[in-house]
């Protein structure tokens, strides 16, 4: 049912291929700030739980549960998280970027010293700097910070090595598809929030249907 294949050069297999297309369609959505995309975000995340246990990368694999939780929240939040309407996209305050800062530190030392401990990952400090990375990604997601997307491009621009080096090449070519992505959300994001704050600010931000 999941057997390797070779596909434009790269070995994968049917499951890293639906998390491929999957995972696309869910950053375009995420851009364009429509939120079926965090229906996308569910099941690519339920796929790539089996690719990346199936690597041995714990840390990675359990992030996708969190994820599933975290976008049923998000998808919630960007329907009715401002006051019962669509939230607006806003920057952090410099309280917002420290507690972010050290969110991901602490989340760090948790997570890669619980996978030394407690797995057979051969990557524990890399993979628990990218899974608690990826949680605060999530969560500035949810609450549409523009910054979502700097975490996003150092988070994805040390996934494509990390996931050369496990052999998982197909993933590693969306990841560094992702950074392309990240990088013309934080565009995107950046002119929507300039445009929030013009002439109508405080009106709901369109979201797609």
């Amino acid at each position: 049912m999941n057997d390797t294949l070779v596909l434009l050069g790269f070995t994968t297999t049917p499951l890293e291929l639906l998390g491929f297309v999957l995972s696309v369609a869910t950053v375009v959505l995420t851009i364009l700030r429509n939120h079926w995309g965090w229906f996308f975000a569910i099941v690519s995340s339920a796929t790539y739980g089996v690719v990346f246990f199936d690597a041995r990368l714990y840390g990675d694999a359990g992030l996708q549960g969190v994820f599933i939780a975290a976008s049923i929240w998000g998808w919630w939040q960007w329907l009715r998280g401002a006051a019962g309407r669509p939230l607006p996209v806003t920057r952090l305050s410099r309280r917002g970027w420290i507690a972010s800062l050290i969110g991901w530190a602490v989340g760090f030392l948790a997570l890669s010293a619980f996978l030394k401990a407690y797995t057979d990952t051969d990557v524990p400090r890399m993979d628990g700097f990218l899974t608690a990375g990826s949680l605060l990604g999530q969560l500035l997601t949810a609450k549409k910070k523009i910054e979502n997307w700097h975490t996003w491009i150092v988070v994805d621009v040390l996934y494509v090595g990390l996931y050369v080096y496990k052999g998982l090449h197909l993933t590693a070519v969306l990841y560094a598809v992702f950074v392309v992505l990240a990088v013309l959300g934080l565009r995107a994001w950046t002119a929507a929030a300039r445009a929030d704050a013009g002439p109508h600010a405080g009106a709901p931000v369109a979201e797609g249907a």
